[in-house]
């Protein structure tokens, strides 16, 4: 058997909602980035899903083409080696002259791709239409893409459509290419159900291979859809297909955690927006899961079933999840090992495709209305694009050893996958068992006490990342032979110094403390780790700089630190750099977390609810940090492994007084109860830079302020649900507070 090849795609979807169309290539911006191909290259793929879209090469009508960008992209496609499989409509409902109900839409089509085969003859793999089924039921069935339509027989008549699109593309093509291969993807899942609802289970696991069925020509008077799509007036469609089918060289499946899905007729368990039904019956509909106990495994049954019911070869042609760095990659890691199985099994696995290479936004809101950007193997957040884990990871070897953290079960093999109450489902033993965490190394975590030691032992929880978050008792960073004696003991595949002084006024009378504790104690733990090969990351601040810049400070700005703490963090950035092994600095600043009293904005938002005044410098400049999007990003950046300078601020600076106000106003409070005051007025020992905003040349920002002021507000009145508000007017008798960092 040929060795199982690695292909990747980018997201590419044009889809139309009313007359608002999005390109999904231009939202990632690799629609303007020539080197991408290059980064593609680098990874070493065998070939690439890449678009030739008819929406985009003629938008305004058939004889008006521009091949511009696809000529530059393919032919550096080609010089790099790597093998192009063409996509002409991806998600699409073609150009604005036609649609997927239109009579001229596959003719349209295959007019296209003629075009498309003419000027590129040397390729040799086509998917004229992806996902036919799924776009028939978005656009068509469901009304959420164009052309809008909501019933049955608009979506079998989309359905046709777009077969016909394929066959006569494919006819068009092979007469330019007779070894052309059709390359044939659809997103393949299974329905469950409880008993009441096994008919419409049933029927929703017949309609999955519909396109398939179609193209192979199964689609006769022996079929369990024919009578159905005959009363709908589409018999002779059936019988022209039927007659000169176009059956797949490859089936190309797409799946994802919500592909399988589970049909309950008990409503009541589920929210209103998940309630359904047929002609007979209301019911909830549910990625199976969410409720389904022991949950269906990914991947194996679509490949199993695929080959089963086809006999011919198949791939998986888009591997991706929407989600933590570690998720993507333990998801990554199941896809290929179910085609490596599969394999094994006798079954004809051809390739196993990364997806999104250069990530996806908005299909959280299913690209209705804009939405979340979902990294890929490359994050371009911010405009910066970034190599991920996850290329690192695609980019390996077959035998090359995987991240510690793909060895934990992802998500869905967690009891938290559970979000729906559980209904059982037979299965055999095997099946029910838990996946138990591997011994795997953990992420070792100094500084059990303080507020990123803390917040980042919950993102490791959170995320099922194994750790151990270290007292001072089990490894103090004062004490070299505790230092290793703790490495030893857990041996880690990281190690995060959480840890120091973080008192900055009284360092100015204590600089001898603060400098072991900072400096000192952090470097020896990155030379112990560095002696072990461990990668480090350690934590630093806004407060190197001396304030004296116009303009935010980005990591190449030189450090001048004024005060004793900032002295310290200097030095501790130099030593860990120099003696770290992939060190990995984090400037951050200004930390607020809702899980921490400690904090500024709790300090605002206590007093404020208790009825006290607020002061709060005017004219100090900071960009905050909030630490729950922080510590995700710290993780995220050290299973990447980055390295060198990096800060995580969130986006916008803002003097102490705006911050406080811009809190009190998101927990309910009149922003005007704070007082604006300089900075000397509060009585800081320590020194303090006027302007230290920051901003990264590397990383994206922790993203909007005002967005994380949003969530710690929330998060605040959960738990503060409207207790202490002051009922009295901001007057003499009340206590005053000095709000500081």
């Amino acid at each position: 058997m040929r060795a199982l090849e690695r292909w990747c795609g980018v997201e590419c979807t044009v889809s139309r909602a009313g007359d608002v169309y999005t390109d999904q290539l231009r939202r990632s911006g690799h629609h303007d980035r020539d080197d991408d191909i290059a980064r593609i290259a680098a990874l070493g793929f065998d070939a690439i899903r890449y678009p030739l879209l008819w929406e985009r090469v003629s938008p305004d009508r058939p004889e008006a083409a521009d091949w511009a960008w696809c000529d530059a992209r393919l032919a550096a496609l080609r010089e790099a080696g790597i093998g192009v499989i063409a996509g002409l409509i991806h998600h699409g409902s073609g150009p604005a002259y036609t649609n997927l109900l239109a009579d001229d839409f596959a003719s349209g089509l295959a007019h296209h791709a003629a075009a498309a085969a003419g000027r590129y003859p040397w390729i040799d793999a086509w998917t004229p239409v992806n996902e036919p089924t799924t776009t028939a039921r978005f656009s068509a069935l469901y009304g959420h893409w164009y052309p809008h339509a909501r019933d049955e027989a608009s979506f079998w008549g989309a359905l046709i459509n777009q077969i016909d699109g394929v066959r006569l593309s494919m006819r068009a093509i092979r007469a330019i290419n007779p070894a052309a291969r059709l390359i044939q993807t659809d997103d393949l899942g299974r329905t469950w159900s409880t008993a009441p609802l096994a008919g419409q289970a049933a029927f929703d696991n017949q309609r999955r291979w519909a396109g398939w069925d179609l193209l192979c020509g199964r689609v006769t008077p022996q079929h369990p859809l024919w009578h159905r799509l005959c009363a709908l007036g589409l018999g002779e469609r059936l019988r022209v297909i039927a007659d000169d089918p176009c059956p797949p060289d490859i089936i190309g499946i797409n799946h994802y955690p919500t592909s399988d899905r589970f049909l309950d007729h008990r409503v009541q368990r589920y929210p209103a927006d998940l309630h359904g039904g047929n002609e007979r019956l209301r019911f909830a509909d549910v990625p199976a899961l969410r409720a389904l106990d022991p949950a269906p495994a990914p991947f194996a049954g679509a490949l199993r079933e695929a080959w089963t019911r086809y006999g011919l070869p198949v791939a998986l042609t888009e591997v991706h999840l929407g989600c933590t760095r570690e998720e993507q990659m333990r998801w990554a890691k199941a896809a290929w090992q179910a085609a490596v199985d599969a394999r094994d099994a006798g079954i004809d696995v051809r390739a196993v495709t990364a997806w999104s290479l250069f990530g996806s936004a908005d299909w959280d809101t299913l690209i209705t209305r804009p939405g979340r950007y979902e990294a890929g193997l490359f994050d371009v957040t911010g405009g910066i694009v970034r190599a991920t884990a996850l290329a690192q990871q695609w980019g390996a070897s077959a035998d090359a050893p995987v991240h510690d953290v793909t060895a934990q079960p992802g998500w869905w093999q967690r009891d938290e996958r559970l979000i729906f109450a559980a209904a059982r489902r037979p299965a055999a033993t095997a099946d029910q068992l838990r996946p138990a965490a591997s011994a795997a190394r953990p992420l070792l975590i100094c500084g059990a006490t303080g507020t990123l030691g803390q917040a980042l032992a919950r993102a490791c929880v959170a995320r099922g990342i194994a750790y151990r978050l270290m007292t001072r008792e089990a490894c103090d960073l004062e004490d070299p032979l505790s230092i290793a004696t703790a490495l030893d003991t857990v041996q880690p595949w990281a190690v995060v110094n959480a840890a120091g002084w973080v008192r900055v006024d009284d360092a100015e009378a204590e600089e001898a403390a603060c400098w072991r504790s900072n400096a000192t104690g952090a470097i020896d733990l990155a030379i112990a780790a560095a002696q072990r090969d461990v990668p480090i990351l350690a934590v630093s601040s806004d407060l190197v700089f001396d304030g004296a810049s116009a303009s935010p400070y980005c990591e190449g700005d030189a450090p001048h630190p004024l005060s004793a703490y900032g002295r310290s963090k200097r030095a501790m950035e130099d030593g860990v750099r120099r003696h770290g092994h992939r060190p990995l600095v984090i400037r951050a600043a200004a930390f607020f977390s809702p899980d921490d009293p400690y904090n500024f904005a709790h300090a605002v938002a206590r007093d404020l609810d208790a009825g006290r005044v607020v002061r709060a410098a005017d004219d100090q400049v900071v960009s905050p940090s909030y630490v729950p999007h922080l510590v995700d990003a710290m993780i995220d950046l050290l299973i990447d492994g980055e390295s060198g300078i990096r800060h995580l601020v969130n986006e916008g600076a803002v003097t102490w007084l705006a911050f406080a106000r811009a809190i009190a106003h998101a927990i309910g409070h009149d922003p005007d109860w704070i007082c604006g005051v300089a900075g000397a007025e509060l009585g800081w020992i320590a020194p303090r830079p006027r302007y230290c905003a920051m901003r990264s040349d590397h990383v994206a920002p922790l993203g909007p302020l005002a967005e994380a002021i949003d969530q710690f507000a929330a998060c605040w009145r959960r738990d503060n649900p409207g207790d202490g508000i002051a009922a009295t007017t901001r007057n003499g008798t009340m206590i005053e507070v000095i709000a500081s960092e």
